[in-house]
């Protein structure tokens, strides 16, 4: 059963999600990355391209085109939000973070002082066709950071 407070967070989650869909941070392919990706979610057709571009170990810009629901396009805009000018390795504990929330099944209590928006995405997390829309930006960018930093370019090439 739901509590009237419990109604009250699913609809700010909601709002929040909207708001990130109709003004998304982040959006538009930028020139200045040293990997790019392309991921598709094959259950529902959502599609993201993903540019990464990393400077001395720090995530300088995320950029990216995405096409899909309003939970893929949102997840994009709070990726980018959390994980820009953040150190490689602050950012892959932030990815570590939300990817537990969304497997959690709903039943993982989101620690606002790490995910802030991304918290929105715990109503998601009971629903598993949705959790791959949630995650679809988040694994592009965990891949294109993971060829970076395997590669050795942190940006300088490219600055």
């Amino acid at each position: 059963m739901t509590t009237a407070h419990g109604q009250d967070l699913d609809a700010l989650y909601q709002e929040i999600i909207l708001d990130h869909y109709k003004n998304p941070h982040g959006k538009g392919l930028r020139e200045a990355h040293e990997a790019e990706v392309h991921h598709v979610n094959p259950t529902c057709g959502d599609e993201v391209t993903l540019r990464v571009h990393l400077h001395d170990g720090v995530v300088e810009d995320v950029s990216y085109d995405a096409v899909g629901c309003s939970i893929s396009q949102a997840s994009a805009s709070v990726l980018y939000d959390l994980v820009v000018g953040k150190s490689v390795d602050e950012a892959m504990e932030i990815h570590q973070e939300f990817l537990t929330l969304m497997q959690g099944k709903g039943t993982v209590e989101p620690d606002e002082d790490v995910l802030e928006d991304g918290i929105a995405f715990a109503g998601v997390a009971k629903f598993p066709a949705r959790v791959k829309c949630a995650l679809l930006s988040w694994m592009a960018w965990k891949d294109a950071t993971a060829q970076v930093v395997a590669s050795g370019a942190d940006g300088d090439e490219k600055a």
